[in-house]
């Protein structure tokens, strides 16, 4: 990415340190709503409008022109508020996710949509396949425009917008042919406007309009990150060394921060888990068995509840036999 400090200076709209990434002079993005960085494309960024803008999407060089138009085949956007990038672990190929998930009436539609596109080999204007995958929540409806995909289990999440925000989680296989079933499995600021894992999946971040936050895990905030003052806040990605934020905003000509991570949440070298310290198992929406994607269930915490539970067991035998 340009260094651009000179338009961060000239603007003096960033914290210290932070700097004009590149700015988006395309006259048609107008809401820069989602944004992410192509997992196979170098220099490439990928951006969409909100909603009544069609499903489209724009393939962004590193100084912010457009470089690709493509268009969904078959697809709506009814208010599409965010998108991820990811691989497939198979083909090493790209994967691309469109939200649609704005809901400002909270429960509006009866169901909302994430359109999944394999990444295209070429950055040329296009129209592209899409598989729809169908989302409801498990307790109601909810506006939402933040989603994530973690790097290496693939799975999907949903961040609702919200005074009481949360996080949820989509089945770890996502079906076509029904509803899949959004699973609450950790809290989410206030208000949150987008969400991203780091390249890495040690970490993930959600942002509000003033400020985001990191997180080592579900429910586990690392550190918080000032963001830049722009028009309406809206995205936010990761850098591909993970050491740093792209931060965007709605409107003509918008701007795309680039926001340096503190020392404490830089990515770091994760070592090979063994038995012991692999990922516990959570039972999924729909059933199935899948790894959970943070700690929040511990082999400590499982002997712990275990002992609790055995003297539990044994207060109340004495009881029993004392009460004959």
């Amino acid at each position: 990415m340009p260094q651009g400090s000179e338009t961060a200076k000239a603007r003096g709209s960033g914290e210290a340190g932070d700097e004009v990434a590149f700015t988006i002079p395309d006259p048609r993005i107008t809401e820069s709503s989602g944004l992410a960085l192509s997992p196979t494309h170098d220099g490439v960024v990928y951006t969409h409008n909100d909603s009544d803008a069609g499903p489209t999407f724009f393939a962004l060089g590193p100084k912010g022109a457009t470089r690709a138009t493509f268009t969904l085949r078959g697809a709506q956007a009814r208010d599409w508020e965010a998108m991820a990038a990811s691989k497939d672990p198979e083909t090493g190929r790209g994967v691309l996710w469109f939200a649609d998930i704005g809901d400002n009436f909270d429960g509006a539609w009866p169901d909302i949509s994430v359109y999944k596109v394999m990444e295209p080999a070429t950055v040329r204007d296009a129209v592209l396949p899409a598989v729809r995958y169908r989302f409801r929540y498990e307790d109601g409806g909810h506006n939402a425009e933040g989603i994530m995909v973690n790097p290496k289990t693939g799975r999907l999440y949903v961040v609702t917008k919200q005074f009481a925000g949360a996080i949820y989680a989509a089945p770890r296989r996502l079906s076509t042919s029904r509803t899949n079933v959004l699973r609450k499995v950790g809290s989410a600021p206030i208000m949150a406007t987008d969400a991203a894992y780091a390249p890495d999946g040690s970490s993930f971040v959600v942002r509000t309009y003033f400020s985001a936050t990191v997180y080592k895990a579900l429910d586990k905030p690392l550190t918080r990150v000032p963001m830049p003052a722009l028009d309406q806040a809206e995205s936010i990605a990761y850098t591909g060394d993970g050491k740093a934020l792209l931060v965007g905003s709605e409107g003509a000509n918008s701007p795309v921060y680039r926001v340096p991570l503190p020392e404490n949440a830089l990515p770091t070298p994760t070592p090979t888990p063994t038995p012991s310290t692999s990922e516990p198992l959570l039972e999924a929406a729909d059933g199935e068995t899948v790894a959970a994607d943070s700690p929040g269930i511990t082999g400590t915490d499982v002997l712990l509840w275990l002992a609790v539970a055995t003297g539990a067991t044994g207060v109340i035998t004495i009881i029993a036999r004392k009460s004959r």
